[in-house]
């Protein structure tokens, strides 16, 4: 006779529980690995020269040694690996930090409305890639222009970070105010910048770059950009316990083993490192970190272990497949992702802003 628990079922079936997150994980995660590959596939087939399926298919199976016997011309070769992959991957990168940046975010103020620009990293950005193009810095090398971007990024963010702990405490409510602040300030630069700037190419180039988009993603950037993002990401799972914690409050989580001040830290380091290199990569996108992680966490809910790989999926799919439609909405000319981002975004935020106008007058 098999031994009982207290709650009278065997010892042994005990062992084939399977927590309602690990569910979740093991439903998610393969859904939207198919949804994010289907769309990737479908990215690379897409333009203004269109390949069938099988083609791109066949060219991506030869490039990992796997020989399928479709014919395809050494131009849909070069289409496919030298033109469309890096683009496709690099829209996978940067809407993967993108939606992180912004499920990390909403956890940390605990508001949906939470996202990678209320600290002032991509205001920081932008101004970098800004005094790059206005000073033809950009020329000097490939690297020099989202180069610049990621130091103004990271400069924004440091200085944001460390007005909110000038007091040696980190707070939350103060951070929020001085991501404004110092994001208004920025913003203020870039117009000065562009006021002053007598280059008509120049201007044209800034404007179009504060658009965001991904036609200049090469090999290069994908090379450098992908292990600082995946590896940021890779350490913001780390914290999720953490976050789903800080959910309940920050005395909760005092009071049951978080560090706030580390926590808090690290989050918001691995945050600003996401959205710099994203911002570095593509330019301002916005609403990428708000629409995501909240559509997700209606559908997975709020556990962050398995809301983040799920927004992190998600968010890939979504900035590829808004990458999708602007290359083909209006042929032969393309639109900017940002455009995209910002048409399906602002009646979300809009909608966001209605369900929670009860919030946001106790603020």
């Amino acid at each position: 006779m098999s031994r009982l628990e207290s709650d009278g079922r065997p010892l042994s079936r005990q062992r084939l529980y399977v927590s309602p997150a690990v569910r979740k994980l093991a439903l998610a995660l393969p859904l939207l690995l198919v949804l994010l590959l289907s769309v990737a596939v479908l990215a690379l087939a897409s333009g203004p020269a269109r390949l069938p399926f099988s083609t791109t298919v066949s060219i991506l199976l030869d490039r990992v040694g796997i020989d399928t016997g479709v014919a395809h011309s050494e131009t849909a070769r070069t289409i496919v690996e030298q033109v469309r992959l890096p683009r496709v991957l690099a829209a996978g990168l940067v809407g993967l930090a993108l939606a992180m940046a912004g499920t990390t975010l909403q956890a940390l103020f605990r508001n949906p409305l939470a996202d990678p620009a209320v600290i002032g990293v991509s205001s920081g950005g932008a101004l970098g890639a800004v005094i790059a193009i206005a000073t033809n810095f950009q020329a000097l090398h490939v690297l020099a222009l989202p180069g610049a971007a990621f130091v103004g990024a990271t400069g924004a963010g440091l200085l944001v970070f460390g007005i909110a702990a000038s007091g040696g405490r980190l707070s939350v409510p103060t951070l929020l105010l001085a991501g404004i602040a110092v994001g208004s300030f920025l913003v203020a630069c870039i117009s000065a910048v562009l006021t002053f700037t007598q280059d008509f190419d120049a201007v044209r180039q800034i404007i179009f770059w504060l658009a965001g988009g991904l036609d200049a993603a090469s090999w290069t950037h994908v090379r450098i950009a992908g292990p600082l993002i995946l590896g940021a990401a890779l350490a913001s799972l780390a914290f999720a316990r953490d976050m789903n914690l800080l959910l309940l409050g920050e005395e909760t989580a005092q009071g049951l083993g978080v560090r706030l001040g580390t926590s808090r830290a690290a989050l918001l380091a691995l945050t600003g490192l996401l959205t710099g290199v994203a911002v570095s990569i593509s330019g301002a996108i916005g609403f990428v970190g708000l629409v995501v992680p909240h559509v997700l966490r209606l559908i997975v809910g709020p556990d962050h272990r398995v809301l983040l790989p799920a927004s992190a999926l998600a968010g890939a799919a979504f900035l590829i497949l808004a990458d999708i439609l602007a290359r083909v909405a209006l042929p032969p000319a393309e639109l900017r992702v940002g455009i995209i981002t910002a048409l399906v975004g602002a009646p979300f935020f809009v909608m966001l802003l209605h369900l929670n106008r009860r919030k946001l007058r106790t603020w």
